[in-house]
């Protein structure tokens, strides 16, 4: 019997759990604010009260990493170093982000501003846990606090139906991702008798002997192999890897707009952060087993992903798409197994982050002001209607699409490196034609807004009746709303600048792979 003089309380270092709780705090606040009425408060002072929380967490992020990388804390349970660091510099961006477009969005007035925001802070709080996870069970904390909150968000306009479907959606592949990834944690557990990232590290190490009680096991054990490919299917889910897509282009058309935008962005980085920390230092040992079939993975989430995007007319849909196949870029980096691959990973999902904001916010910007929503045809003449909403359309659609001179190309040529690097070279020409495909769709998006008067022979939908708002007219220019309208100039800039001059985020890249000291 233990007594209670041998129970040792946990060691927390609560300056490097300070953005966390200033995440956490911040929604208590919002949540308490947005309880007021008055327009004056739910316009302005609970959304800067959500920017400010999310500034502070950037902050308290930015003297953390100033001091170096820390050990593990919480007895190991929760990691923080550059690569967490730095993909929580992700997710507050993309927060930030967030916020800005949905200033004026019906999903904060008909949910409430103080519960959309507060339920965003909590969701982001989920990806910097998810990010830092060095534990089976931390991870699985930061998973469910990541998703739950998005359930409610995609369902968020409870007005239209599209909405309330996206939520169900979600909510439904969500949970059986989320079980399938329980079960296969808890597989892995029975394999190494360990629930610490180091200590499953260490099962594995020895290859050729099997056995939990000398604290081994071959990395050929069934049972070890079975809970990493069910671990890998349901943090595939929430990645949108191929063939665990399906949900992705339904749950991104029906959720709100900005709702869209930082699911594109924050949750596929939180996603791959995790994957990272999961398969490049739990299981690093194990790499020859999980490796190819995550590569064979990366190239049909390639293929299928730009194929798919092809027949899209709604452009929320044809992202999605998009992002499918952009995930099958980034399991490049995840395959490889070494220094170079997370650098890469971390690199690309940078500017992809800059890419997707500036595309979904024009999105938003011509969803608003034109009565066909996110059809293809709301962006036809766009570039003599609004130039400065057209440029940043066209410059993220040149960089998703690799062309020359933007980070998007930058990126992918990291990738490409990285997996020739690491004998993957086959994975690189798959990228490269992938990118190839990916052109059809992406340059006919430009053609439609500087070549007005061409047509194109694709299925129809139904267009979707929205109310325009403030009266503007389908030609709304930038000026009618000038925060969406930032974001994507802002946004733009930041992919043109980072093909420019990338040396910046290569620095925060090698700085992100000293995290992995085990890897080669």
């Amino acid at each position: 019997m233990i007594e209670l003089a041998q129970i040792k309380a946990p060691v927390i270092e609560y300056r490097e759990l300070a953005p966390l709780f200033a995440l956490l705090g911040g929604s208590v606040v919002v949540l308490l604010a947005g309880l007021f009425n008055g327009a004056w408060v739910q316009r302005v002072l609970v959304p800067v009260l959500a920017a400010a929380s999310l500034l502070c967490a950037m902050g308290f992020t930015i003297a953390n990493w100033g001091a170096g990388d820390s050990a593990p804390i919480i007895e190991g349970a929760l990691a923080v170093d550059s690569f967490a660091h730095f993909m929580s510099m992700l997710f507050y961006i993309a927060g930030l982000v967030t916020v800005v477009l949905s200033l004026r969005a019906p999903v904060a007035r008909e949910t409430g501003m103080g519960e959309y925001l507060c339920l965003l802070l909590g969701s982001i709080a989920g990806m910097v846990i998810l990010a830092g996870a060095e534990n089976l069970v931390t991870l699985f904390v930061g998973f469910e606090l990541l998703s739950i909150p998005l359930y409610v968000l995609c369902a968020g306009e409870v007005r239209r139906a599209r909405s309330l479907e996206s939520g169900l959606k979600y909510l439904v592949v969500g949970s059986v991702g989320s079980a399938t990834l329980l079960y296969g944690l808890a597989l892995i557990y029975g394999a190494t008798a360990s629930t610490d990232f180091s200590g499953i590290a260490e099962a594995i190490r020895v290859e050729g002997v099997t056995g939990i009680a000398a604290g081994t096991v071959s990395a050929t054990d069934p049972l070890l192999l079975t809970g990493v490919a069910m671990a890998a299917t349901g943090l595939a889910f929430k990645a949108s890897v191929a063939p665990f897509h399906q949900w992705t282009p339904d749950v991104y058309q029906g959720a709100p707009t900005p709702i869209t935008s930082f699911m594109a962005v924050a949750t596929k980085v939180a996603a791959f952060a995790v994957l990272v920390r999961f398969f490049d230092q739990a299981l690093t040992d194990a790499v020859t087993q999980w490796a190819p079939a995550l590569a064979a993975l990366a190239t049909a989430t390639i293929l299928i992903g730009n194929l798919g995007a092809i027949g899209q007319r709604s452009l929320k849909r044809m992202l999605a798409w998009s992002g499918v196949a952009q995930a099958g870029y980034l399991m490049a980096g995840v395959v490889v197994g070494t220094k170079l691959g997370v650098q890469a990973t971390a690199f690309y999902l940078a500017v992809y982050l800059f890419m997707n904001v500036a595309a979904f916010a024009v999105v938003l910007a011509r969803e608003r002001s034109t009565e066909l929503g996110d059809d293809l045809d709301s962006l036809r003449d766009l570039g003599r209607a609004s130039p400065w909403l057209a440029w940043p359309m066209t410059i993220a659609m040149f960089a998703l699409a690799g062309i020359p001179g933007t980070a998007g190309f930058i990126g992918k040529f990291y990738l490409i490196d990285a997996s020739v690097a690491g004998d993957y070279a086959w994975l690189g020409v798959m990228i490269v034609v992938g990118s190839m495909i990916s052109l059809v769709y992406y340059l006919r998006v430009i053609a439609v807004m500087w070549m007005g008067a061409f047509e194109i022979s694709l299925p129809t939908i139904p267009p979707r009746r929205v109310r325009p708002v403030g009266g503007w007219s389908p030609e709304a220019d930038a000026r009618a709303q000038p925060e969406v309208a930032t974001v994507a100039i802002l946004a733009a800039a930041a992919t043109i600048v980072f093909g420019i001059v990338p040396s910046p985020m290569f620095d925060l890249a090698r700085d992100v792979g000293s995290s992995f000291s085990l890897l080669p």
